[in-house]
């Protein structure tokens, strides 16, 4: 695994490789972890007042739905590279909304298992984290993803320990009233790798692919050799 952050252009270049290859059958579907130095992506909704600190960080369009994102140290980002034509775990073939809704439970159990209480709102893309003492919410993982020809591409963030002030420069994915979180934020001393072992451990029960084991060597920095390996750490080719 590489340890500097992933320029995000490499990774879009990365992801559109991978899917074309996915859908002509010459590449295995991937799931990619990664994580982005500070920035901010523009979903095809993006709209130009949201972005309120143009010069702070880099700025790119995604090419995924969605609006305004931040990606940056401590955010785990989990790129989603599936064939949509075939069923995957609890996920029929061809239904973008079940996929999406897939995504959702996907990140809600991965938060269960450091018993937080991810849950979904109604006209709001993400998962959400309520404090309901207090009466507030705040969103803890963002979903942005893009279908082409029925491959994904593009998928969710989690915040991990990101520094939630980097997302003053943006109203994070057009929802004005609601700020953001993290596990740090909620006091959980999670590490990017206890992250990691939570998705992968969610993973298939609701895709259905096992993918609690440990990844193949040589994973993180291509793919050395292991061409049906569903998960990659970092870099790759």
């Amino acid at each position: 695994m590489e340890d500097a952050p992933l320029p995000y252009p490499a990774a879009l270049a990365a992801m559109q490789a991978r899917a074309d290859a996915i859908r002509a059958g010459t590449a295995a579907e991937r799931v990619w972890l990664v994580e982005h130095p500070s920035l901010y992506t523009a979903g095809t909704s993006a709209r130009p007042e949201d972005l309120a600190d143009p010069g702070r960080f880099p700025t790119y369009a995604a090419g995924r739905g969605g609006q305004w994102t931040y990606h940056g140290p401590g955010q785990r980002v989990a790129y989603v590279m599936l064939d949509l034509q075939r069923q995957h775990g609890t996920v029929p073939p061809r239904d973008i909304r079940r996929f999406v809704e897939g995504l959702e439970e996907w990140l809600i159990r991965a938060l269960d298992r450091f018993n937080v209480r991810g849950e979904r709102r109604a006209g709001r893309v993400g998962i959400w984290v309520a404090d309901r003492a207090a009466g507030t919410e705040a969103k803890i993982a963002a979903i942005g993803v893009r279908v082409t020809r029925w491959v994904s591409w593009h998928g969710v963030s989690l915040n991990v320990e990101p520094d939630l002030a980097h997302f003053a420069g943006i109203v994070p994915c057009g929802i004005p009233d609601h700020g953001v979180t993290s596990l740090a934020a909620l006091g959980l001393p999670v590490t990017m790798a206890d992250a990691d072992v939570a998705l992968r451990g969610a993973w298939g029960e609701v895709f259905g692919e096992d993918a609690s084991l440990p990844l193949p060597p040589g994973e993180g920095r291509g793919e050395g050799g292991h061409t049906h390996a569903l998960w990659a750490l970092g870099h790759f080719r």
